[in-house]
């Protein structure tokens, strides 16, 4: 305890006399020390403390993965592993891929499709690029993220009835297979 106290001094000396805000592993709970500051980048998302957890669900319903991270990840960095662990865990690789704008990457895309994902709901932030955004209205597409945002009901049951209020859910992905998405 007496190491994360003087931590917790270092912290706010630098803070205060040197207006260093952005302190090198900085420990935010004396109580949790593995705790980390999540902000969703949102104005009306208040801070929140604890860890990002990545879940992915299949059709029905049913969570087929998970994996708490010790540091933030980038979220567009994560498509490629869940799709492989996906394929490895079923059997085979989904039809469909259904997750939000900060799943988005190009390279990320690409290597999936060269995977053998028919289908992916992965919208970017407003582009200019007319292809996309035609893309973007089609029907499979539109029905993609319907579905993921379905399972936003899901974080908030995991939330509320499993106490993961305390961890910040920042990564689902939803998974389809066998579905007429076209």
């Amino acid at each position: 305890m007496i190491g994360l106290v003087r931590q917790v001094t270092q912290q706010a000396k630098a803070r205060v006399f040197a207006g260093d805000t952005h302190f090198a592993d900085k420990l935010v709970s004396l109580f949790e020390p593995q705790t980390e500051v999540i902000r969703k980048g949102k104005a009306n998302k208040p801070t929140e403390f604890g860890k990002i957890v990545r879940i992915q669900e299949a059709e029905n319903q049913i969570i087929t993965s998970y994996e708490v991270f010790e540091k933030r990840p980038n979220d567009s960095d994560l498509l490629v592993k869940a799709v492989d662990e996906h394929s490895e865990r079923l059997g085979q690789v989904p039809d469909l891929v259904a997750a939000d704008a900060p799943f988005h990457s190009p390279t990320q895309k690409a290597a999936i499709e060269k995977m053998g994902v028919k289908h992916i709901s992965v919208p970017n932030r407003p582009s200019r690029d007319l292809a996309l955004r035609q893309l973007q209205r089609t029907r499979w597409f539109r029905r993609g993220q319907k579905w993921r945002t379905g399972s936003e009901g899901r974080i908030s049951v995991l939330k509320r009835r499993h106490g993961l209020d305390r961890v910040g859910i920042g990564a689902w992905m939803a998974w389809a297979d066998g579905l007429d998405w076209a």
